[in-house]
């Protein structure tokens, strides 16, 4: 167990684990200015489902919405979203906030732990004058600070906080030590010393513009191989035989990390005067996979003699990735908004969200339960998340609500293509 009093800042996808991790092993502070959120924790209930009932109840987590609980603590680790604006510009307000609120309530001695997704230099440049403009108190001498990447995959329980490997750094020698030895106490996998502070910014950042670039790459191919006549993903299946090859698949890349955080380094590269021609390019063309996804759809319905002012196409799955309650950045929403300027009719199906109307990327959709669709009154199926609670559907069960024709296009391959031809489907994917 640790000696260190420690404080986590920031109670979503990434603190609350953290947290939880952390609280498993001694008593610690829990701090969001989100009351709600807050209630909700204290309550026993993550609406994230990040974290189970269980686990919290069985963490020892003072959780409060009070700041003055801060200076109680002695390591605080910052856990804030770092999203970008329309401009895609960084949008560092929540971690400039978070910041105030430790520099007001910042002990002597501290050491403050940035895991936020950030360009290089934002933790030293930025960060540190807050603190000590906040606090009275001189870096290096009153305090310390340091980095250390969150690494956590939102609804995968697989690869968890304490399986994956944390990188650290400190402004120096016995910080990065001090940082190092805390989080050793909940990390299984092992600890990496990066060398400095800026170094441990660039490597989260390039970890998700490598995946970005990659399925930009699949994207693009995908494109291509649909104009030959070939299955994509049979290609990849094929390809993968080789030990060397990395296995990706196409789709729509949305989410609060993978398609935010390249803008964090082309930010950066701009402002030193290059031109980041790649990775831009890979954001150009994942960007572009909305546009696709729904002309996908239109043409299906026109192949298959519907009008398009007269089709409903049933959406299903609206959060940004598979098996996870969030709808930040999710493309489902540009995917609809396209749909709708063909005048098509759209309705949504996700029970990982509240039934009724939701809005993501300022677009409104009815979301309904599966079984709540009238038999007979969907003419095209667009599977965009292959949730775990959609397995148990079959294509039985998509005919019924069907018109004739039906149409599937099946963005992750949900349902075997044989057997939806088999079944009378029109069938597309990516």
């Amino acid at each position: 167990m640790s000696t260190r009093n420690i404080c986590v800042v920031g109670l979503g996808y990434v603190g609350l684990p953290l947290a939880v991790a952390f609280g498993n092993k001694q008593h610690i502070v829990g701090f969001d200015i989100n009351s709600k959120r807050i209630s909700a924790l204290k309550a026993g209930a993550d609406e994230t489902h990040e974290v189970s009932d269980a686990e919290l109840a069985a963490s020892d987590i003072e959780f409060t919405d009070n700041p003055e609980l801060i200076a109680h603590c002695d390591f605080i680790v910052v856990a804030v979203p770092t999203p970008v604006d329309h401009s895609k510009t960084p949008d560092l307000t929540a971690v400039r906030s978070a910041t105030a609120i430790v520099g007001r309530n910042l002990s002597k001695g501290a050491i403050v732990v940035y895991e936020s997704t950030v360009y290089p230099g934002v933790t030293e440049d930025i960060c540190i004058p807050i603190l000590e403009q906040e606090s009275g108190l001189k870096h290096g001498v009153d305090f310390k600070v340091g980095y250390s990447p969150e690494r956590i995959n939102p609804g995968d329980k697989e690869h968890t906080i304490d399986k994956i490997v944390k990188v650290v750094s400190g402004a120096d020698g016995e910080s990065l030590e001090v940082i190092a030895a805390v989080y050793g106490e909940i990390i299984l996998a092992g600890i990496h010393r990066a060398p400095n502070i800026k170094t441990a910014e660039a490597a989260k950042v390039i970890e998700n513009i490598q995946r970005d670039l990659n399925i930009a790459l699949m994207n693009e191919l995908a494109i291509i191989f649909e104009k030959v006549g070939i299955e994509t993903r049979k290609v990849i299946e094929a390809a993968c035989t080789k030990w060397n090859f990395n296995r990706y698949f196409p789709g729509l890349v949305g989410g609060h990390c993978i398609g935010v955080d390249p803008y964090y380094l082309t930010h950066l590269a701009l402002h030193l005067g290059i031109h980041p021609k790649v990775i831009l390019a890979g954001r150009d063309t994942n960007d572009g996979m909305s546009k696709y996804v729904a002309e996908k759809v239109l043409k299906e319905l026109i192949k298959a003699g519907k009008a398009p002012k007269e089709a409903h196409v049933l959406v299903m799955g609206l959060t940004f990735k598979e098996n996870v309650p969030d709808m930040r950045n999710s493309r489902a929403f540009d995917v609809i908004r396209i749909l709708r300027e063909y005048t098509i009719n759209v309705t949504g199906c996700d029970p990982l969200l509240h039934y009724g109307t939701v809005e993501g990327e300022a677009v409104r959709v009815k979301n309904v339960p599966f079984d709540s669709i009238l038999d007979g009154t969907v003419d095209c199926v667009l599977v965009i998340n292959a949730h775990n609670v959609f397995k148990s559907i079959t294509l039985d069960d998509l005919k019924r609500k069907m018109k004739t024709p039906p149409i599937l296009v099946d963005l992750k391959s949900m349902f075997s293509k044989e057997s939806a031809l088999r079944e009378g489907f029109s069938y597309n994917n990516l």
